[in-house]
């Protein structure tokens, strides 16, 4: 692995707190041109990747955190280049280890802000324990996940998001695997803030990364990111202006879930206890399910996860879950630091064999 130099930040990282030293542009506002590295930006002509690398360097000032106590850590892909495009600290690790090295820098450094950039193969695949773990252990590090159902950068083979029956360039046959849907994955690890949304929507995106940047602990944010060679197309019924109104089930707190170009759908808790799509019209406003990504038991979050199969019918984005839990390594969850005596002796104690 190899840390990134792409300038360099024009300071020291950690100096001082969160906002507290300000920016390093002579004391003046941050701006996007604050974020945006002088490497040339390379990915295919048409990567979502490009719109959402806009929208997170444009997004970054409003953290009042200068770029030098900022790091991105990305894994193998096409979403690893992420790291090389952003004017922080950063490091392009090894495939699918990115929470890792990020859970290991957290428990170090309280003062830096910590984002983790990961493809649908990288996170899901070599990488499915380290992000789970992260997860479930809440270190305060924000995870985002760029799916677009398909391994870009080694050329077209099927990824663990790819949807059955996809013929790719290593499953000639069609895809056999139940492909994995990450929200589900992420809400199963208990994860305290998981929410969905879109590479094309910057309004949307930037909301997301906004709610993401200020919760207290681990924060997995799905994307989906347009493959222009390899996938194209897989998220148009989201992102079409002829299909999307039909298709987006946006997730708003403390509102009625409906969608539709006139509001004419909605999501109600069936007979069964299980979430269906329904008329309004049929139902009324009052069957609706009212969206609480703040509920703690989070089974009606699994379920809201659960409710489309793909992204080529009605699929909700947008805060699924975020609730409140110790953050690992921070306050009480933070174990205390041993005495060099203490050490000493949990190294030279213990069992111990003496083998002949």
């Amino acid at each position: 692995m190899s840390a990134v130099t792409t300038g360099g930040p024009g300071g020291a990282a950690g100096a001082g707190g969160p906002g507290g030293d300000g920016p390093r542009n002579g004391g003046s506002m941050l701006t996007k041109a604050d974020f945006q590295s002088d490497q040339e930006t390379r990915w295919c002509p048409g990567c979502g990747d490009y719109a959402v690398l806009s929208a997170v360097q444009q997004f970054m000032p409003e953290l009042g955190i200068p770029p030098e106590r900022i790091v991105f850590i990305t894994g193998i892909g096409c979403a690893g280049r992420f790291a090389y495009y952003m004017d922080t600290y950063g490091m392009h690790g090894i495939h699918g280890r990115a929470p890792a090295l990020a859970t290991g820098l957290a428990s170090a450094r309280e003062d830096l802000s910590i984002w983790v950039i990961s493809g649908d193969g990288d996170a899901l695949s070599i990488g499915g324990n380290h992000l789970i773990h992260a997860l479930r252990r809440n270190v305060p590090v924000k995870i985002l996940l760029f799916n677009n159902q398909i391994y870009g950068l080694t050329k077209g083979q099927a990824s663990p998001t790819s949807e059955l029956g996809k013929i790719t360039k290593s499953t000639p046959f069609g895809v056999s695997d139940h492909p994995f849907n990450p929200l589900a994955l992420a809400i199963g690890a208990d994860a305290t803030f998981v929410a969905r949304t879109l590479d094309r929507d910057r309004q949307h995106l930037t909301s997301v990364l906004r709610a993401a940047a200020q919760h207290a602990g681990a924060a997995f944010v799905e994307i989906y990111q347009n493959c222009p060679v390899f996938n194209d197309g897989a998220f148009e019924a989201l992102t079409e202006k002829d299909t999307r109104d039909h298709n987006q089930i946006r997730l708003e707190a403390g509102r009625a879930i409906r969608f539709g170009a006139a509001g004419e759908r909605g999501v109600a808790i069936g007979p069964d206890r299980l979430l269906e799509i329904v008329e309004v019209d049929a139902v009324g406003e009052q069957a609706l399910l009212v969206h609480d990504p703040g509920r703690d038991d989070p089974g009606i979050a699994f379920s809201l996860a659960k409710l489309s199969g793909d992204p080529t019918g009605p699929t909700p984005i947008g805060i699924f879950r975020d609730v409140s839990r110790p953050v690992y390594g921070r306050g009480a969850a933070r174990a205390r630091t041993a005495s060099e005596e203490e050490l000493e002796a949990l190294l030279m104690g213990g069992s111990t064999w003496t083998v002949a």
